[in-house]
């Protein structure tokens, strides 16, 4: 019995020519590249998720009523503590984040819902979290005092319902590594922005 199987293996070794091992030593090369690939979009894609449900998590903290019973309730930092629970829940680091650059172009909201604004709305610097996120419809400015401004959602001009709320918005630096491709080292800013109407209950 062993004398057969050796026989046999002696008779596949001879078949063989080399053009398996060429084959092989072509399409290995190529079947990490892809495998490598798979990994480092599916990283970004994992930290774009998180980041997506970071921003809607700091928006809706933001645009919560205020509690009466509270010391203080700052939207601000309402929204940057929601930030990074769900930053440091998905394991990415919340001190990476940076505001967007540029600024969502958001107005000033008007009691009428009209979208005729001079100048966009600001970022809140004032605020906790100002160097990581950008918060709009919320102010600081007003010698330390802070201000609910409101951003315009949606315009009854443009069909909408001229809702007024906030928006949280922020850019995260992920960093490609894929060798022979023009991504390797290559940073891209996967950005979040997430709106959310004011409750007034």
């Amino acid at each position: 019995m062993r004398e057969a199987v050796r026989a046999n293996w002696r008779s596949l070794a001879r078949s063989t020519r080399g053009a398996e091992i060429a084959e092989t030593a072509a399409i290995l090369p190529l079947l990490f590249m892809v495998l490598i690939a798979v990994f480092w979009f599916g990283m970004a894609f994992r930290i774009y998720g998180a980041i997506t449900h970071a921003a809607r998590e700091g928006a809706r903290a933001a645009a919560a009523p205020a509690c009466t019973t509270c010391v203080a309730n700052d939207p601000s930092q309402n929204a940057w503590t929601a930030v990074q629970s769900v930053m440091n829940a998905a394991k990415v680091d919340p001190t990476q984040l940076r505001p967007p650059t540029p600024r969502p172009a958001l107005c000033a909201c008007s009691p009428t819902g009209t979208t005729t604004c001079g100048s966009t709305v600001s970022c809140d610097t004032g605020g906790a979290g100002a160097s990581y996120i950008c918060v709009q419809g919320v102010s600081h400015s007003k010698k330390g005092v802070m201000d609910v401004d409101n951003v315009q959602l949606s315009s009854t001009t443009n069909g909408g319902a001229g809702e007024c709320g906030v928006s949280v918005s922020f850019q995260y630096p992920y960093k490609f590594w894929l060798p022979f491709s023009s991504l390797n080292n290559q940073t891209v800013n996967l950005r979040a922005q997430a709106q959310m109407r004011v409750e007034t209950q």
